[in-house]
């Protein structure tokens, strides 16, 4: 009874995300791609990259993903279907490191080749880990923004998910940046868990608490989007937000002019990516254990490439970032 309920759990999260599994190739590998949740676009483009790569090279995807966002506990049933089933490989992003490790070396343990990618997953054997430098991309972005202000101002900051590798490490590259630019004062520093309602309550918040925010950075594009909006209401839609993602939305956001820049973490590469390296994995072929793909900075004057559809990119190689 309680293998056909996490059965149902894993079909019914594939369904819901609109992405439903094929029937296995008859010789082909089964991968089993893990995401976080429906609502971020972000998560769209990792999912469309995993389906685009697992095409080309012959093997069929069942996507693994909360109907609630970010619910831990429908993801741990979903690792525990993913015991059960047991496709050929595995790409894992974690929810709550610490809840799931412990899963994650069990399967790894039976014998699951698991990849790591988008967000690190805690120490465990992985076949390797395909993501970004968070903290390159925070640092790199505030560095935008205060460039944009002259090295001098007032700025806020809408945080990540407390406690998260990538909310923690996006925050260190903001406060690295703010240590080189003595004039820019942080007024404040609050999370927005990288969502869109959050973000737009918190800036509404900051703009009650303070008249002179000349900037602001997200942690993600969602939150960006929000606190845009909180400004425009307000009538300050002239103060600069920067973010991290690329999300076409947020892209078209930056071409209007209610964005200043993005950071750019780019799921659909990070998908395609890992597949490849996955699949090769368990294919026999040495991989590297570490791909590390680097991040643009986009802006008005560079953003057209990023508005194009997910399902109308073309995968990278992984042998492009090898070595970065």
């Amino acid at each position: 009874m309680k293998t056909r309920h996490l059965r149902r759990i894993g079909l019914i999260s594939v369904v819901a995300c609109g992405l439903a599994a094929s029937p296995a190739f008859a010789a082909g590998e089964v991968i089993a791609a893990f995401t976080k949740n429906q609502v971020d676009p972000h998560f769209e483009g990792v999912r469309a990259g995993v389906e685009q790569m697992a095409k080309k090279m012959g093997a069929t995807v069942r996507q693994y993903v909360p109907t609630k966002p970010n619910n831990i506990t429908e993801g741990m049933s979903q690792l525990e279907d993913v015991g059960v089933t047991k496709p050929n490989l595995v790409l894992f992003m974690p929810i709550d490191p610490k809840a799931q490790l412990p899963t994650i070396k069990r399967l790894i343990e039976s014998g699951t080749p698991v990849l790591n990618y988008n967000d690190k997953a805690g120490d465990a054997p992985y076949l390797a880990f395909v993501g970004q430098d968070d903290y390159k991309l925070g640092y790199d972005i505030a560095k935008t923004l205060f460039d944009h202000l002259g090295g001098k101002g007032n700025v806020v900051i809408l945080e990540g998910i407390k406690g998260s590798n990538t909310g923690d490490e996006r925050k260190r590259g903001f406060d690295a940046a703010l240590k080189e630019y003595p004039n820019i004062k942080l007024l404040a520093s609050q999370p927005a868990n990288f969502q869109r309602l959050l973000g737009l309550q918190v800036m509404e918040n900051l703009i009650q608490q303070f008249s002179d925010i000349n900037g602001v950075i997200a942690a993600a594009d969602a939150s960006a989007l929000g606190a845009a909006e909180a400004l425009k209401s307000a009538g300050r839609g002239n103060v600069p937000v920067v973010s991290i993602n690329g999300v076409p939305e947020a892209v078209e956001a930056v071409k209007n002019g209610s964005l200043l820049a993005i950071a750019e973490f780019n799921g659909f590469k990070i998908g395609c990516v890992a597949t490849e390296i996955g699949l090769k994995a368990i294919r026999g072929e040495v991989v590297p254990k570490r791909v590390v793909i680097p991040g643009a900075v986009i802006t008005k004057a560079n953003h057209t490439e990023w508005l194009v559809p997910y399902q109308q990119r073309t995968c990278p190689a992984a042998a492009e970032y090898v070595g970065q």
